[in-house]
C-alpha cells in the first residue's frame, strides 16, 4: 500500500451526468503519489475489507469522522483578480459607469508589486476556502503583476489559470490604464506566455498561461488577430468576455457587423480551450458555434443580476451542446463562492421560466423549459468546469485528479439541519449546496495535497 500517497475512506458526491449525482458511500480512494485517484473500492467489492485492514493504521490512511463528506473541489471560470479589493462595492452602478469610475482606476495600482501582493495572498487563500481548488483569473495589464499571481497559486497549491490583460484601444481604455500599443501588448502576453509555462514545470498541480483580450471593445483589430495567432502558436486557454449585456453586444454588433462570437471566431479565439464569459446574449447560430469550436460559457448569475441586463438562458445552451461552468466575476458577482452562484443559477433559471413581471399573463410571463435544478448547477461548477477546461478534474473518478474539498456538517455554530441519522444521502448533498458556510469546509486538497485546513 506504500506506494499511494493518500488512502481516504468516506462518503462522496460528484457528477454522473449533469442531471444525476453519484452518490459514493463508505468508499476507499486510492491516490498516486502524482496526486490523481488511482482506485475506488465500494464496500461491497470482494478486497475491500482486505484492503481496509492492510492500510487502516497507516501515517497516509485518512477515515472521515461521522457527518463529513467529500464533493469535488469547485472550478471558478471566472475571477477579476485585482477587483477582489473592491468585492461588494458599486454594484447599483451601469457597467459602462462601473468599469470607468471604480474598476480601472483600481486596476491600475497593480504596477505596484506590494500591493498585488497583499490582495492576491488573501484572494487565493480566500478561494481555497471557500472549496475553490483551480480558478480562471483575469489579472491586469501588469506583465510583473499577473507573474505575480501565477506565482502566488504555485506556492498557495491552488490550479490557477492567469492572463495578462490586453486593452490597447486608446479609444475605450483610459489613458492610465492601458497597454502602450498594440506590438507592446503582444511582446508582453507572448514573454508572459513563456515564463508561465516556465513555472508549470516545477508545479505538480499546474498553472498555465491564458491569452486574454479584455473584451473586442478594449482591443484593436490587431491585437485580436495577434493574440489569436498567439493562443495557436503556444496552444494556450484563451478567456474573453462575450455578449455579456445590451451595451457590449452592440457594440461590437456595430464596429464588427456582426455577433461577438461570430468576431472572436474570426480573430482565432474560439477553441476547445477556449472560454468566455457571461454569453447572455447570445443567438442559437452564436451557441451553434461555441458547440462547434468546443468554446465553453461561463456562467455568472450574481454578477449577470447586476450588469448584464438578462438570465443567461442555459439550459437551452447544455441542450445545443456548450460546455458551461460557473463563474463568480468578482468583483461584479460581489462574493467569492460558488456555492452562492450555484444556488443564483438556480434561482435566476427559474425566474427566467415563470417570468418576473406580475402585469403579464402567467402563460406570457416567461420563457418555457428554463430551469436548472441544483444537480446540473453543482455539474457546472465540477465537472463542466473541468469540461469546459479540457482537464482531467472536477469528478471524482478514476484518472481525475484528487481535487476535493471535506465538508463537515456538524460543524458548531455551522451545523447543517440534518436531524436523522440516516438521512437520504441525495438529500444530505441537497443540504450541502443550499447550507455550506466556509466553516464548514474542512479541508481542502488540491492534486492530492493538502492546501487549507480549518481546525
Amino acid at each position: 500500500m506504500n506506494n499511494h500517497s493518500e488512502i481516504f475512506l468516506g462518503t462522496a458526491f460528484s457528477s454522473r451526468s449533469p442531471k444525476e449525482i453519484a452518490i459514493c458511500k463508505d468508499y476507499l480512494f486510492f491516490i498516486n503519489a502524482e496526486g490523481v485517484i488511482e482506485r475506488m473500492v465500494a464496500p461491497d467489492h470482494a478486497e475491500y475489507q482486505q484492503l481496509l485492514r492492510t492500510c487502516e493504521n497507516a501515517e497516509n490512511f485518512h477515515r472521515l469522522a461521522d457527518g463529513q463528506y467529500i464533493l469535488p473541489g469547485f472550478i471558478d471560470l471566472h475571477v477579476h483578480a485585482p477587483q477582489w479589493a473592491q468585492s461588494g462595492t458599486a454594484l447599483d452602478l451601469p457597467l459602462y459607469d462601473w468599469l470607468h469610475e471604480y474598476t480601472f482606476p483600481l486596476e491600475a495600482k497593480y504596477a505596484d508589486l506590494s500591493f498585488a501582493k497583499n490582495v492576491y495572498e488573501d484572494l487565493v487563500g480566500t478561494l481555497l476556502a471557500n472549496g475553490t481548488t483551480t480558478a480562471l483569473y483575469f489579472a491586469t495589464i501588469h506583465k510583473e503583476a499577473s507573474m505575480l499571481l501565477a506565482e502566488i497559486c504555485a506556492e498557495r497549491g491552488q490550479r490557477g489559470l492567469v492572463g495578462k490583460v490586453v486593452a490597447d484601444d486608446t479609444e475605450q481604455n483610459p489613458p492610465y490604464y492601458r497597454d502602450a500599443d498594440s506590438k507592446t501588448a503582444l511582446e508582453d502576453t507572448e514573454a508572459f506566455i513563456l515564463a508561465v509555462k516556465k513555472l508549470a514545470k516545477k508545479v505538480k498541480q499546474g498553472v498555465y498561461p491564458v491569452v486574454t483580450p479584455r473584451f473586442i471593445p478594449s482591443c484593436t483589430d490587431e491585437v485580436l488577430k495577434g493574440l489569436g495567432e498567439l493562443a495557436a502558436k503556444h496552444n494556450t486557454h484563451i478567456q474573453s468576455h462575450c455578449s455579456e449585456s445590451d451595451w457590449a453586444h452592440q457594440h461590437v454588433l456595430e464596429r464588427c457587423d456582426k455577433h461577438d462570437a461570430f468576431a472572436l471566431h474570426d480573430f482565432g479565439l474560439l477553441s476547445d480551450k477556449a472560454i468566455m464569459a457571461h454569453c447572455n446574449f447570445l443567438d442559437n447560430e452564436d451557441a451553434a458555434l461555441f458547440a462547434e469550436t468546443g468554446t465553453a460559457i461561463s456562467h455568472c448569475p450574481l454578477s449577470n443580476a447586476y450588469f448584464a441586463n438578462s438570465v443567461l438562458p442555459a439550459a437551452r445552451f447544455k441542450a445545443l451542446g456548450v460546455d458551461i461552468g460557473l463563474g463568480t466575476d468578482i468583483s461584479a458577482g460581489g462574493t467569492a463562492s460558488l456555492y452562492d452562484n450555484a444556488k443564483q443559477a438556480v434561482a435566476s433559471s427559474r425566474m427566467l421560466e415563470d417570468g418576473v413581471d406580475p402585469a403579464l399573463p402567467a402563460e406570457r410571463r416567461g420563457v418555457p423549459g428554463s430551469r436548472i435544478t441544483m444537480n446540473e448547477a453543482f455539474y457546472f461548477a465540477t465537472a463542466g468546469g473541468g469540461e469546459s477546461l479540457s482537464l482531467p478534474i472536477g469528478r471524482i473518478e478514476k484518472n481525475y485528479a484528487w481535487d476535493v474539498q471535506i465538508v463537515d456538517t456538524k460543524v458548531k455554530n455551522a451545523k447543517l439541519p440534518i436531524f436523522d441519522s440516516n438521512e437520504d444521502l441525495y438529500d444530505i448533498f441537497q443540504k450541502i449546496m443550499y447550507n455550506v458556510r466556509p466553516e464548514n469546509i474542512r479541508q481542502v486538497w488540491v492534486q492530492g495535497e493538502k492546501v487549507h485546513e480549518r481546525n
